[in-house]
Formats: structure tokens, C-alpha cells, sequence
């Protein structure tokens, strides 16, 4: 996702608000390791003037998290998010069926809006297969 900077600081705040008390995600019990880390992506990195736009809000939002420069191979640790520098560590598309689905504990079940996200996503071209795998035996969820 690309976002405008005249809407980072938007984002910034929604980003916050990810967070409970204590820094962790929603799927912080369940979904675990380097796939599931908490990162932000921003050309510049860590020295872009958005990272630091991304702490102030952090800390106008009850300070939830720590900040740290992402390096590639960056541990999934409680409360802390990684800013990595789209410049030379790109985004890569996970699988279709990990995009946009409920998460895997009780209670995470999500609106069917953002559910379909995906199908819509690839309908429009904005979301291709990445070539990976498809769910667990090659089958998918919800028939992506």
C-alpha cells in the first residue's frame, strides 16, 4: 500500500490504535515469527521525516511501542516495530489466501467487507497471485 504523506499521519494514528496496553497485536498469541512482525515500510527508513512523524503519534496514542531500525531478519517482538527502508528492502506479496481473512484466535473474526477485500483486490488487478504455495496442501481459504 502506498500512502500520500498528507495522509501518513492518518495511518500513523489507525497503526496506534493496532496496539493494546502493553504494545501487543490482536494475533500476538497466536501468529508468531518473522512473517507476523510489526513493520513499517517507509523510503528513507528510520531517517525519513514519516518515521519520525510515526513516533510522535505513537506517543500521542499512550506510547505503546518502541521503534527500532529494520535490518532484515528482525525478531517478532512484543511492542516493538521495525522501520525498514523500502529502498533496499522492498515489499514482497505474501500468499492470496493470508491477505485480508479473520485472524485465528476466538474472537478474531472480522467484517465481511474486509474478508472480501481480496476477491475485489484481484478482480480489479491491483492484487496478482505471488507464486506462492496456496494455504496449506495447495488449498486455499474461502476458494482463493
Amino acid at each position: 500500500m502506498r500512502i500520500p504523506p498528507s495522509s501518513f499521519r492518518a495511518f500513523a494514528e489507525e497503526y496506534a490504535k493496532l496496539f493494546d496496553k502493553d504494545g501487543n497485536r490482536p494475533d500476538q498469541l497466536g501468529d508468531r515469527g518473522l512473517e507476523y512482525r510489526n513493520l513499517v515500510g517507509l523510503p528513507g527508513g528510520s531517517s525519513s521525516p514519516l518515521a519520525k512523524e510515526l513516533v510522535e503519534v505513537s506517543r500521542e496514542n499512550g506510547d505503546k511501542l518502541d521503534f527500532a531500525k529494520g535490518k532484515g531478519g528482525d525478531p517478532d517482538a512484543r511492542a516493538v516495530a521495525f522501520v525498514m527502508d523500502t529502498r533496499t528492502h522492498p515489499f514482497y506479496l505474501g500468499e492470496l489466501y493470508h491477505q485480508f481473512h479473520d485472524g485465528f484466535n476466538w474472537g478474531e473474526d472480522y467484517p465481511n467487507e474486509y474478508n472480501g477485500i481480496t476477491k475485489k483486490l484481484v478482480k480489479s488487478n491491483l492484487l496478482a497471485d505471488a507464486g506462492c504455495p496456496n494455504g496449506m496442501l495447495g488449498v486455499g481459504i474461502a476458494g482463493l
